[in-house]
């Protein structure tokens, strides 16, 4: 999924949830055009309350290619105002330089994020916060138990995942990493800069 096209979800995504998109026919288009799995739709599915199926869905989207931001657009004719929005804000974004990098400065290279830098990470990161950390390094289990330990909180899960890499890695756990596993997820240059703050 393009960048521009995570962002306008991630920033959209309360109101998005509000709107319980996951109880009309937008799975099961999603699901006939190729875009999520049988295995994801009973995922979504098994979400107890329509907020959490609408959050399972837009977890899932960002992560299913370049059309997925398109199909997901096709699939809202139940919610004409929804699709309205997303295409105003699509518009808005055409300005936008994708494609476009942001470099390191060399000051940063080999030096170890601060507890302050990581939280505005997190409090920054969508659903490719997974990638991210294991990227980094930070296996399964570890990921697992960040999410257990933070339930309701995943600016906490992300933030304890990236305090498990710094304690394993020690001097290894650099901004250049950090940096790497960013741009490999193809994270949003705003959370990028955020780094730099």
């Amino acid at each position: 999924m393009d960048p521009k096209h995570k962002e306008i979800l991630k920033r959209q995504r309360l109101e998005l949830c509000a709107e319980g998109l996951a109880e009309g026919l937008v799975p099961q288009y999603l699901l006939q055009e190729g875009i999520i799995t049988e295995h994801q739709l009973e995922e979504i599915f098994a979400q107890v309350t329509s907020q959490r199926r609408a959050m399972k869905l837009l977890d899932i989207l960002p992560t299913r290619g370049p059309r997925a931001f398109e199909v997901f657009m096709g699939s809202l004719t139940e919610f004409p105002w929804v699709q309205e929005s997303l295409k105003k804000l699509n518009q808005d974004q055409t300005g936008l330089q994708t494609g476009s990098t942001l470099e390191l400065p060399s000051k940063f290279l080999h030096s170890c994020p601060t507890e302050k830098q990581l939280c505005l990470v997190a409090g920054n990161l969508g659903s490719e916060w997974e990638e991210i950390l294991i990227n980094l390094g930070v296996n399964q289990n570890e990921l697992y138990r960040c999410k257990m330990n933070n339930p309701y909180n995943v600016q906490s899960q992300i933030l304890e995942g990236f305090i498990k890499w710094k304690q394993c890695m020690g001097s290894k756990a650099t901004m250049l990493k950090l940096w790497e596993a960013l741009q490999a997820a193809e994270t949003d240059l705003s959370v990028m800069q955020s780094l730099l703050q």
